[in-house]
């Protein structure tokens, strides 16, 4: 059975809301956008760079929201200047949706039908690779409720926004969580990966 693991970007009041540009999320009128990007440091990045490349290699594919899924292959499809944009295009990626058709744009991309709850819950079963989320905080909510998530790694940033999407919202699953490693960074960060429960 593959482990599903959320590795996402949230500040001390648990924003995850538009770490990385002004523009990639203004919902609900978000003028924070892109402030994860001072923080970045040469751990972050290899901490980042080694669970990427470990979940490749091992043949683990991705799991995405449609926002998430659009936003990321507009800002990372087919680049050659980083190493992150041939992973992501290289990795099978499958996309929750309900307005979205086959085709997908993003090669190596399956369209989830029906009760995504289900159809991620057969996918866990059928495989013994891994899966990966990012972004994608509405999927993350579906999946905490039917206790489908193994695993978070969380970059919790020392900042405070005080308005912007959650990754837990008030209203959201539950979940009780076991920290198991912690990797503190240049800027403050600490990189935080945590197993729920039922893993």
């Amino acid at each position: 059975m593959g482990k599903i693991t959320v590795i996402n970007n949230v500040t001390l009041d648990g924003v995850m809301q538009a770490p990385a540009r002004p523009d990639e999320d203004t919902r609900g009128g978000f003028t924070h956008g892109g402030w994860a990007v001072p923080y970045n440091d040469e751990v972050m990045g290899r901490v980042m760079g080694e669970m990427m490349a470990a979940g490749t290699s091992q043949g683990g594919a991705m799991l995405f929201g449609r926002r998430t899924y659009e936003d990321l292959y507009a800002a990372w499809h087919d680049r050659t200047d980083n190493p992150f944009s041939p992973v992501l295009d290289n990795a099978h990626k499958y996309v929750a949706s309900t307005t979205l058709r086959e085709p997908l744009p993003w090669q190596n991309s399956t369209l989830l039908t029906g009760d995504v709850a289900q159809a991620v819950a057969r996918l866990k079963a059928q495989s013994e690779k891994d899966f990966g989320i990012l972004g994608s905080g509405e999927l993350i909510q579906t999946l905490l409720r039917h206790n489908l998530i193994d695993e978070l790694v969380l970059s919790i940033f020392p900042l405070v926004l005080g308005s912007g999407r959650k990754l837990f919202p008030d209203g959201g699953a539950p979940a009780t969580l076991h920290l198991v490693n912690t990797v503190p960074t240049t800027t403050g960060v600490i990189i935080a990966t945590y197993r729920t429960a039922t893993a």
